[in-house]
């Protein structure tokens, strides 16, 4: 099973994700979580994607395209897989489609999560990290037993800068502008299983395995 995971940030990709990965015995290939360890090693890319993210902007599309050919390659994606952040373009979905034709593959499912902008800026904004161990919070949907200081190691939480509310408004601008046609692209392919992102874990979850047939 190879899938694509469509919607803004704050959607619920990543939640979603981890659910499927387990049903589906394969792996979730998230350019999200490789570039932001790429930004705390502080390696070139992650300097260079740094520069992009704190702005709210997409990293290049030779960036990521680069870092997921690499990935797919993997002998763990053989089976399927779960594409997380990617594409974000339809340069990158065009570029995709090309890759996976090469390698003898294509992707089976393409699921949009709908979210609305005000919903996802409260997920968002209100999001917070351990610096230290990177655990996660949410001052309203999961608090830390005591106020902005982490229940595991007791560090002063902070909150990333890609969720001010000045950046995810731009976040989700350029979401719109550049992302959204992506739902048109798969539609006219027939790939593409629009599910409503408002609800619980699990009632979305639910949603998305009778959307692939499950």
């Amino acid at each position: 099973m190879k899938l694509i995971l469509l919607g803004p940030p704050g959607a619920g990709k990543g939640t979603q994700a981890v659910r499927l990965v387990e049903h589906f015995g394969i792996p979730q290939i998230s350019t999200g979580d490789i570039l932001r360890k790429a930004v705390k090693d502080g390696t070139e890319l992650g300097t260079l994607a740094k520069k992009y993210m704190d702005k709210g902007e997409l990293v290049p599309d030779e960036v990521v395209i680069g870092i997921i050919r690499d990935r797919l390659m993997e002998p763990d994606c053989q089976k399927g897989y779960i594409l997380d952040g990617f594409p974000r373009t339809i340069a990158q979905a065009e570029a995709l489609d090309e890759m996976l034709e090469k390698m003898g593959a294509r992707i089976d499912h393409v699921v949009n999560i709908s979210v609305a902008d005000e919903e996802i800026i409260k997920r968002l904004t209100g999001r917070r990290t351990c610096p230290n161990c990177g655990a996660g919070y949410h001052i309203l949907f999961d608090p830390p037993k005591k106020d902005g200081i982490c229940d595991k190691c007791g560090t002063k939480l902070i909150q990333r800068d890609d969720d001010k509310e000045e950046t995810i408004r731009a976040r989700l601008e350029v979401y719109r502008r550049q992302t959204e046609p992506l739902i048109k692209y798969y539609e006219a392919k027939q790939l593409l299983r629009t599910i409503p992102g408002e609800g619980s874990m699990e009632e979305i979850f639910n949603a998305i395995l009778k959307a692939l047939g499950e």
